[in-house]
């Protein structure tokens, strides 16, 4: 699609909000990702360290968390096309805060950018700190205060030193990390289809509330599983041919994440008993174990957990920095989050990690492990307001009827794209919880104060 020349600041327009003023839309020239690396990004952010804990969660409440899953990958898939739709007019490093910043003006686009920033440091200190839990079963590190907080650390800060060697190194780490965790994960997968017990089922409804209750209650505790559907969104101006392989990898690492999710998800419950399943505290290896006997799956589930959980933290890692970059670009953060170096944002990355990495020592030394699970159910909160701002603008181009932004012989189809991914967004703040919502309002609103600094130093 043709893009509009830069043009002056406009103060209000009769039919709209706002207009921001237009930034450089070409992307990077030089360290971009193909479609292939894009895809592993979005797949790898989908797929962190969650689905080795998955089974045994949902197992509580009967095999009606299967449906739970199926109806969250139809949501997801939907959120991915409007992101591929909203990429193709506007292929932006920023991705969600650049849609709701076009569409309604500086205000909504720095929301969306600080939700996002929270949400991106704050799921990297709950990587950390669950990936320690999976190399205790290694190395005896959780035994000491002290290593635990130093393996945390380390695991942070060297997917930081991959993203500040450059875009072409983030890129390598993303690609190997999610080939190796991929393979294992659906070896397993496919494999437990093969020792499929119907027996070890359990009943449909789990919890004996009713089958919607139960999908809702299942439902609230997969829904941080999707989270990354974005990725290739936010980093679009490092991706070639963004207009076509933002799209393109977003609906396919989501469709590839669920599949390994449903297929691991059917193989631990076919494989392992539902009684033992429930109070499983490693259900992939509980699920290898019976498959083939012994008690080596434990430390192949383990080592698989790591590469999945360090893929993951270096792809959050980019993304913690792009964000607040493309804030600093509009004059709406610091300009120093502006700054790159070898196409990276060289202090967004330092600053998220120092932060995650703050939270991480505060968790492990004060043992305040209730307090450090609402802020992960924080970070489901924070992800959606995002989500709902950038399927508003795709709505907002579709009530208008901007002929250079909707295709109007697929109106109808956009228009239910549009819908399905506002529902999704708005059934992922459902999922949150109050106690999530009461909190992210909070650190939502405390970004306030931001916003009035920087629009009250900055001159139009």
């Amino acid at each position: 699609m043709q893009t509009s020349p830069a043009a002056p600041r406009q103060a209000t327009r009769p039919d709209g909000p706002e207009t921001p003023a237009p930034v450089d839309r070409t992307p990077a020239k030089n360290g971009r990702f193909g479609l292939a690396t894009a895809t592993a990004l979005v797949m790898g952010n989908i797929i962190g360290g969650g689905i080795f804990m998955i089974p045994a969660a949902v197992a509580p409440y009967g095999t009606v968390s299967l449906a739970a899953f199926a109806v969250l990958t139809v949501g997801a898939i939907a959120l991915a096309l409007v992101f591929g739709q909203l990429a193709r007019r506007d292929p932006r490093t920023g991705g969600p805060y650049v849609y709701a910043r076009e569409a309604f003006g500086d205000f909504a686009g720095f929301l969306s950018a600080w939700s996002y920033w929270i949400t991106t440091w704050v799921s990297n200190a709950a990587l950390a700190v669950a990936a320690v839990g999976y190399l205790d079963v290694l190395l005896p590190v959780g035994h000491s205060t002290a290593f635990g907080i130093t393996a945390a650390l380390a695991f942070q800060w060297l997917p930081a030193l991959a993203n500040l060697a450059g875009t072409r190194y983030v890129g390598a780490v993303q690609l190997v990390s999610t080939v190796l965790k991929f393979i294992p994960l659906l070896l397993v997968s496919v494999g437990g289809l093969c020792f499929f017990d119907p027996k070890n089922l359990g009943p449909f409804d789990g919890n004996g509330r009713g089958w919607a209750g139960g999908m809702t209650a299942a439902a609230a505790i997969l829904l941080f599983s999707y989270l990354g559907v974005e990725s290739a969104a936010m980093s679009a101006g490092k991706v070639r041919d963004p207009e076509r392989n933002v799209g393109r990898a977003s609906v396919l690492g989501t469709a590839s994440a669920a599949v390994v999710y449903l297929l691991g998800t059917l193989a631990v419950f076919g494989s392992v008993a539902h009684e033992r399943l429930v109070h499983s505290t490693a259900p992939f290896s509980d699920a290898v174990d019976a498959m083939f006997g012994g008690s080596w799956g434990g430390t192949a589930i383990a080592v698989a957990a790591l590469v999945s959980m360090t893929g993951a933290l270096n792809g959050w890692t980019l993304l913690a920095a792009q964000a607040p970059y493309a804030a600093a670009k509009d004059g709406l953060f610091p300009a120093v989050f502006a700054k790159e170096r070898r196409g990276v944002p060289v202090f967004g990355v330092v600053v998220s990690v120092a932060l995650a990495s703050a939270l991480t020592v505060l968790n492990f030394a004060s043992g305040a492990k209730g307090a450090f699970d609402i802020l992960v159910l924080v970070t489901t909160f924070t992800a959606t307001v995002p989500y709902l701002l950038s399927t508003a603008a795709q709505l907002y181009w579709l009530v208008r009827g901007a002929t250079d932004t909707v295709d109007n012989g697929r109106l109808v189809r956009d228009a239910a794209l549009g819908l399905g991914g506002f529902a999704f967004s708005l059934w992922l703040l459902a999922g949150a919880g109050y106690a999530a919502v009461y909190q992210g309002v909070l650190f939502l609103f405390a970004g306030i104060l931001v916003y009035v600094w920087m629009a009250g130093r900055r001159r139009d």
